[in-house]
């Protein structure tokens, strides 16, 4: 189950002008369940997208990347589920072309505007068939409020549905920012997540927007991590329609482009928390701070150090304050001359290391106290300086190997 998280509310995720999605089942992972979802895209709108940097990248990356280059206005994406499309040569690249051009047929735009993208089991070849087939069923869905819906549609071994929005005035226009992902292992993203796609209403520049989408991905999914492991399918996408007003933010020095910018970071980051609380098989919701770093990449370093160590995660799923292994952590994250005199951890409202020793006022019973809830902060000062950094992660749990163990089966 995952923790402290529900499926989205209809009544409180807002369409996007401009957006409209459609879903499908097409069999590609099991019948009977959404597995395919269309996005069109009003024309004018602009488009941005940041991909995983594993070196094996999945066709379908490849294609998007192709043909963002190329310039045309992005009008539709699709994705499926259950199929990962990586792995598989020049003969994936072709099945993820075909998908474009019909698309393509389909929405009345060129097949260089529509994006693809896939997620699920890796090297094995796409069912091109069936997928081809659910189209005019993803057509025929296209709607601007199927957000919750469409969000099923992309799910994997997800738990729950992944959505949410906000809201900001703006010029006297009611600025949406809408957003949904789906992600739960091989999860240790690098300029995405495993698949997030959020939208607006607010008109934004085209390459301001794809200067802020790298902000926000670094500030969002780039600091949430399940098991370190960085997917072949990361894509993070970020619409901008401009249906809600004729006022374009054309740069960062604009008087509302903080405001918009840190409303679509609030749905980023739900997002990236939504993914850490379905993890596969979790039990508990850990966010790791790490203060006082030398500068926010020391800071980071130090948070994934934690967040990723399968020692950290297994004592806190077992509620066992074996809190010597976030030391562990720390001595292996590879910051240069670390005094550790100076670092301090706290757990919850506990402090369990003062001046790099166990304090004084620890007691293992208040650890365990801690760590038995769903969710639990580390705090970590390193003594070093003024930056600091968050990221967060869950537990290890049985049902983790369990999940992991059987995916394919």
């Amino acid at each position: 189950m995952p923790v402290n998280l529900r499926p989205p509310d209809p009544r409180e995720i807002r369409s996007v002008d401009g957006v409209e999605l459609g879903f499908a089942m097409a069999g590609i992972k099991r019948p009977g369940r959404r597995d395919v979802m269309l996005v069109t895209i009003r024309e004018g709108s602009s488009v941005a997208a940041v991909f995983t940097q594993n070196s094996f990248a999945a066709a379908p990356v490849q294609v998007c990347r192709r043909h963002l280059a190329g310039g045309l206005p992005v009008r539709a994406l699709i994705i499926n589920a259950g199929n990962a499309n990586c792995g598989t040569g020049q003969a994936g690249i072709d099945a993820a072309l075909k998908t474009c051009a019909a698309v393509a047929e389909l929405t009345g735009c060129v097949s260089s505007q529509v994006l693809p993208f896939s997620t699920g089991v890796i090297l094995e070849p796409l069912p091109l068939d069936r997928l081809l087939a659910s189209l005019p069923e993803c057509s025929a869905t296209l709607k601007a409020d199927h957000w919750c819906e469409a969000a099923s549609a992309i799910m994997t071994t997800d738990t729950v549905a992944k959505a949410f929005s906000t809201t900001v005035a703006i010029d006297g226009s009611e600025l949406v920012v809408t957003g949904i992902a789906k992600g739960v292992g091989m999860l240790q993203p690098n300029m995405a997540t495993m698949l997030a796609f959020v939208a607006t209403n607010a008109r934004i520049e085209p390459q301001l927007l794809s200067r802020m989408i790298k902000g926000i991905a670094n500030s969002s999914f780039n600091r949430v991590t399940v098991d370190g492991d960085t997917s072949t399918n990361d894509s993070f996408v970020l619409i901008a329609t401009g249906a809600a007003s004729s006022h374009l933010i054309d740069s960062e020095q604009h008087p509302h482009y903080g405001e918009l910018e840190a409303a679509i970071g609030r749905v980023a980051k739900l997002l990236a928390q939504a993914i850490a609380r379905d993890g596969e098989g979790a039990t508990k919701f850990i966010t790791v701070v790490v203060r006082q770093a030398g500068d926010e990449a020391e800071a980071v370093r130090v948070a994934k150090a934690i967040a990723h160590s399968p020692l950290v995660k297994t004592a806190f799923f077992a509620s066992d304050p074996n809190l010597g292994r976030l030391l562990m952590a720390i001595g292996n994250a590879g910051i240069a001359n670390l005094d550790v005199t100076h670092v301090e951890i706290t757990l919850g409202d506990v402090q369990v290391i003062a001046k790099g020793e166990r304090a004084k006022s620890y007691r293992e019973e208040d650890g365990a106290r801690v760590m038995r809830e769903a969710e639990i902060t580390i705090g970590v000062d390193l003594g070093r300086g003024d930056a600091s950094a968050t990221v967060w992660t869950c537990d290890f749990s049985y049902d983790y190997v369990k999940i992991n163990a059987e995916y394919r089966t």
